[in-house]
């Protein structure tokens, strides 16, 4: 038995090492129902932390404690709330919360100053923070599957981003403030209520190149009609004839893709 356990004692000490000297602390599909605590002690060490496809239902207050941290990954938990400490992970540039039961994100979120790419679909979210406006770094923000009636008008204001995908929810309308995404690339809202977008949206979103809004009320008619629409159309026509001219795969959709009704 005192073998076994020195075992196991080595084995526990050597991988905590390794993910000190690698910053990379990867725990998927280990069947955790609740967060390690020696992850925890790693604090400045960990840059990385994956624990996907696990049954962990909290998140400790102490994570905050692992202030170096650039890549959170708890996709396919049952997490249900995320605590405020979180907004204290400010080296963090992407967090993948995807397939969980997160019922609302926490206001602190606008402190995350330096994340890129937020996903949190497959989730129970209702709404979004108000503070969401603030993470001016954010490229990719990915709400789809929730239970969304609204989008913030302070989303206006992520003023990097060049994705937003909100599927499958029940998203009536968009804000205003959308319009003001002048790097905005891709707007995904299929399987929505949207009957209609902001009147400036092609006109002021000069970089957008795709519009998905299959499974809505909207109709084709009502964006060719809306100013800019020419312009749009160039450029996803421009786009996938760039695709094109460097072989990449089209998929089922074809050219089709650009606005997809």
């Amino acid at each position: 038995m005192g073998c076994f356990m020195s075992k196991n004692a080595d084995t526990k000490a050597s991988r905590i090492a390794r993910w000190r000297a690698t910053g990379i602390v990867a725990l998927r599909d280990s069947k955790l129902k609740t967060f390690p605590d020696e992850i925890i002690t790693l604090d400045t060490s960990v840059r990385t932390l994956d624990l996907t496809h696990n049954r962990i239902v909290d998140i400790p207050v102490e994570i905050n404690k692992l202030i170096n941290v650039q890549r959170l990954i708890l996709a396919e938990n049952f997490i249900e709330r995320l605590p405020v400490s979180l907004g204290k992970l400010q080296s963090l540039k992407l967090m993948n919360l995807d397939g969980n039961r997160i019922t609302s994100l926490p206001d602190e979120l606008d402190q995350l100053v330096r994340l890129e790419r937020l996903s949190v679909s497959r989730n129970l979210l209702a709404s979004l923070p108000v503070t969401i406006g603030s993470l001016r770094n954010l490229v990719l923000l990915n709400v789809s599957n929730n239970k969304l009636q609204s989008l913030p008008e302070s989303v206006g204001s992520c003023s990097s981003l060049e994705e937003l995908q909100a599927n499958d929810n029940l998203i009536e309308d968009l804000p205003s403030s959308v319009c003001n995404l002048s790097h905005l690339k891709s707007l995904c809202l299929d399987n929505n209520n949207v009957k209609q977008t902001p009147l400036n949206l092609l006109k002021d979103c000069k970089a957008l190149q795709n519009i998905s809004l299959h499974g809505n009320p909207i109709s084709m008619d009502q964006l060719q009609q809306m100013e800019g629409f020419q312009e749009f159309e160039a450029r996803r026509k421009k786009k996938f004839d760039k695709q094109i001219d460097s072989n990449v795969m089209i998929g089922s959709k074809g050219l089709d893709e650009g606005v997809d009704l």
